[in-house]
């Protein structure tokens, strides 16, 4: 994955000329300090950029249209230090296509009460300069995130850093390419869906290629590639002899290399395949599949395009994060004890996600009429989760996010040879699994033990999607009146 090392976010300072050169020099001076002050927190993922302060129309709006042609820039934090009447933003914000989020801080962490006199009140005014400033994102419907405390505060510093990973996410999906290999699968609804107005609204694009553009690249890896790769499958993964088989091995290897050939030749980010449109391939990338989610790419079943590109922005903004983040399914239910979700998928679950070394296994897969694939087994470890979903609903993107709580297997699974994970939905999978089908959630996912639903809620912000939550406090009549209302 892609280094974020050279993406930036500005600290943008609001004043104006009527302060005079003194304490515009004292403005500069301190909004330089809060910038290296985020700049070197570790919760910040991008490198934070002081801009010299603005103080009217013509500056505002050059720095707005800066922004909008950087490649670098990600978002802008802004902040009033002084009073910055809000009619000179409007031309720039107006313009802005990046994403913002108003930091309403200030300088001093205390009052100096002994001292402070109308010269300190008159250069410490955010308490107002940024109620000026809301005001005016409020009238022009601007989406962005507010985060009030003090600028040193780890709460403060953690509230813009999970904005930032949001913004990380929208220019991954800005520049975002999907490649489909096939089509959807047929007669599912969900899983189709409108690409010119995604690409409208995230910026990214789908292109769709046979099957025979993928076999072709496969087939020019030399058969001494092949065997390097079957070697570091054997030294990575634990494999009982049964499953040691060369035959299935080598076509999985094969099927690996093709994919991430294509995959980065063409610049793409995530990618689609289905069991159903599988001419010319051996087996249905399993292994392959799980390896290259591994390395960052997003991936979705059955043609599934949106959840594709919504597991590659998701690891993109957990970059850095503990935990890992996969394409997920609920597959199936235990209503026994405290009602649970046994989430699975026919092979494509991401190794990011498991609780130990995987185990390597060929099986039959019973769909697709191809030879038993390759895939990696391994259980899921407890904690708290999300799983995301983003679908089509015909006059609007809708994004469904429900907190979950990942728990041990009560039992083993001897004979189900998938990568899986068991979780209990909040409140509960009553109340969850009602409000989701409610919300015409998708059965595919984005699953993440990294990222939180704060993450999501920003990035749907940014997108100006709507948002579905679900979490502990979901009462099922509250969510069905929002749905009702809009």
């Amino acid at each position: 994955m892609a280094s974020t090392a050279s993406l930036e976010i500005w600290f943008v300072t609001g004043s104006q000329h009527l302060y005079g050169p003194e304490t515009l020099a004292t403005v500069a001076e301190n909004s330089s300090k809060i910038a290296a002050s985020l700049d070197s927190s570790t919760a910040i993922p991008a490198k934070v950029v002081w801009k010299p302060t603005l103080t009217s129309p013509e500056a505002i709006r050059d720095l707005c249209q800066e922004a909008n042609s950087s490649k670098s820039c990600i978002g802008l934090v802004l902040w009033m230090h002084t009073f910055s009447p809000a009619k000179m933003w409007i031309a720039g914000l107006s313009l802005l296509r990046k994403p913002i989020l108003q930091l309403h801080t200030q300088f001093n962490r205390e009052l100096p009460w002994a001292t402070i006199d109308m010269d300190f009140m008159n250069l410490n005014q955010a308490a107002h300069g940024d109620r000026e400033f809301g005001h005016i994102t409020a009238r022009l419907r601007l989406p962005r995130k507010v985060v009030v405390g003090y600028f040193e505060d780890p709460e403060t510093v953690a509230e813009i850093g999970v904005w930032s990973r949001a913004a990380l996410g929208w220019h991954e999906s800005q520049n975002l390419k999907v490649a489909r290999f096939g089509d959807n699968m047929r007669h599912v609804a969900v899983t189709e869906g409108d690409k010119v107005e995604a690409q409208r609204v995230f910026g990214y694009t789908v292109s769709g290629y046979g099957i025979g553009d993928l076999t072709d690249r496969m087939a020019q890896f030399s058969d001494q590639e092949v065997a390097r790769l079957v070697s570091e499958y054997r030294q990575s993964y634990s494999i009982a002899s049964q499953h040691d088989r060369a035959d299935s091995l080598t076509v999985a290897a094969r099927i690996e290399l093709g994919l991430r050939a294509f995959l980065t030749e063409g610049g793409f980010g995530a990618f689609t395949d289905t069991f159903e449109d599988l001419h010319g391939m051996g087996q249905l990338p399993g292994i392959a599949t799980q390896r290259l989610m591994a390395d960052g790419f997003g991936f979705g079943g059955e043609g599934d395009w949106k959840t594709a590109a919504l597991v590659r922005v998701m690891k993109v903004m957990a970059q850095g994060l503990t935990g890992g983040t996969s394409f997920m399914e609920d597959y199936t239910y235990d209503f026994s004890g405290t009602p649970k979700v046994l989430g699975s998928h026919m092979l494509e679950i991401c190794p990011s996600i498991a609780d130990a070394k995987p185990s390597l296994e060929v099986h039959p897969l019973g769909i697709g009429g191809k030879a038993d694939p390759v895939r990696l087994v391994f259980n899921t470890p407890a904690g708290p989760a999300i799983v995301a979903s983003v679908v089509d609903m015909g006059d609007r993107f809708r994004m469904i996010v429900n907190d979950v709580d990942v728990i041990p297997a009560e039992h083993d699974l001897p004979r189900l040879p998938v990568a899986r994970a068991v979780w209990i939905p909040r409140p509960s999978l009553k109340a969850a699994a009602a409000a989701w089908i409610y919300a015409g959630g998708a059965h595919h996912t984005g699953f993440s033990q990294a990222l939180t639903m704060e993450h999501m809620e920003d990035f749907a912000a940014i997108a100006g999607i709507e948002l579905i939550r679900i979490d502990a406090e979901t009462r099922l009549r509250d969510i069905r009146q929002a749905l009702t209302r809009g």
